[in-house]
């Protein structure tokens, strides 16, 4: 667990709940008079919710978040960090041992506003199926928000950080190794906005993730100066929002809206 206060997943989280909470705001508008707005409070599925982040955030923001995660000791030490946090966050959250395709045997149909999927998809062979699975829990109007690997990205890393041959294999290439040495794969926007709009879910926005701090090695720490670290996650999220550097991130974030 070291690395989740490294700079690159500080750069990821950040990003990721900047453009989330942007798609949910205009989503879900707050409601109440003009000097008592505040948000409604979301049915919330997160498919393998790893440490919790986004699970934990979106609990504290008073949302309804339930957590199915495949992994028993990853389970484990989310159960201890809900433990830790206070009882009406505690109330909110729900967590579930079980695969993301499998949603069918834990909730019914249209049962949730919000369902999140990040860094989920490269670990499966087959996209569609998960997919599928998850459009039939999100109710009409409701929010798929997918982080995946950028295939068409793949030959960055190696090649910014001089490894000439492995950028060469990588091009065109639809699978990778992560730094976890593990074989993983990667999804092409293309594809997968097809895809998207065959499970009634068209995408309606995208951003990228990580276009400047990809290559920064694991042990990596986040600028200790709060005004520099502003200025890069600034930096990164400008980057992640305009053409044509979004296209090159390491990261894709997908936001599909149910018919």
């Amino acid at each position: 667990m070291a690395g989740l206060d490294g700079l690159r997943n500080t750069v990821r989280q950040e990003l990721v709940s900047r453009q989330l909470d942007e798609r949910l705001a205009a989503h879900f508008p707050p409601s109440g008079g003009a000097h008592a707005r505040r948000q409604r409070s979301l049915r919330v599925l997160d498919i393998g919710p790893g440490q919790g982040t986004q699970a934990l955030r979106l609990a504290r923001a008073g949302h309804i978040v339930t957590g199915l995660e495949s992994d028993p000791a990853m389970l484990t030490s989310l159960r201890a960090a809900v433990a830790a946090e206070p009882q009406e966050v505690r109330d909110r959250m729900a967590l579930l041992r079980g695969d993301g395709r499998q949603t069918g045997r834990h909730f019914g149909p249209a049962c949730f506003d919000v369902v999140l999927c990040h860094g989920v998809l490269m670990y499966v062979p087959d996209p569609e199926p998960l997919l599928a699975a998850l459009a039939r829990v999100l109710a009409p109007g409701g929010l798929l928000s997918l982080l995946v690997r950028n295939g068409d990205a793949l030959a960055m890393r190696p090649g910014l950080l001089g490894d000439w041959s492995g950028a060469l294999g990588a091009v065109g290439a639809t699978g990778y190794t992560n730094r976890l040495g593990l074989t993983t794969r990667a999804d092409r926007r293309e594809r997968l906005t097809a895809t998207l709009a065959g499970i009634g879910v068209p995408l309606q926005e995208w951003y990228g993730v990580r276009v400047f701090t990809d290559t920064a090695p694991d042990g990596a720490r986040p600028p200790q100066d709060p005004h520099e670290l502003a200025q890069l996650l600034d930096a990164e999220e400008a980057a992640g929002r305009t053409d044509p550097y979004r296209a090159v991130a390491a990261l894709l974030h997908l936001c599909g809206v149910r018919c």
